[in-house]
């Protein structure tokens, strides 16, 4: 069993910045995939990024590409999802995700995590 703990969410104004943290907690030896998904309000939920703490690497989803790095600490069980240059678009509860050993494309896929977050909320106003 892994437990996810995200922080750092809150309310901010377009262009600004904010940095999302997820610790890992529990069998973290079976996690090879954290990362993040949203939800906006009346959508479903959506893949956003994730990293290979074994392999370092990383994946995104095109609509943050460039603008939200994601970046682990295995010593803390700590990944961030670095948030710059918000948009209202953005806004969104975001979940911390982690799974075990499977192919890139299914660690970033909804219905394939095997553990999540309760998530935090960031809202961006224009």
């Amino acid at each position: 069993q892994v437990q996810l703990v995200e922080s750092g969410g809150g309310l901010v104004q377009a262009g600004d910045s904010l940095r999302l943290s997820c610790v890992a907690s529990g069998r973290t030896g079976s996690v090879y995939y954290i990362g993040w998904f949203r939800q906006p309000p009346g959508k479903e939920r959506e893949f956003v990024s994730t990293i290979n703490w074994s392999g370092n690497s990383t994946i995104y989803a095109d609509p943050v590409k460039g603008r939200f790095p994601i970046s682990g600490d295995n010593a803390k069980n700590t990944a961030y999802l670095q948030m710059n240059s918000l948009k209202s678009g953005d806004t969104a509860i975001y979940y911390c995700a982690a799974s075990g050993a499977m192919k890139p494309l299914e660690a970033a896929t909804v219905g394939l995590i095997g553990y999540w977050g309760k998530g935090t909320l960031v809202t961006v106003s224009s």
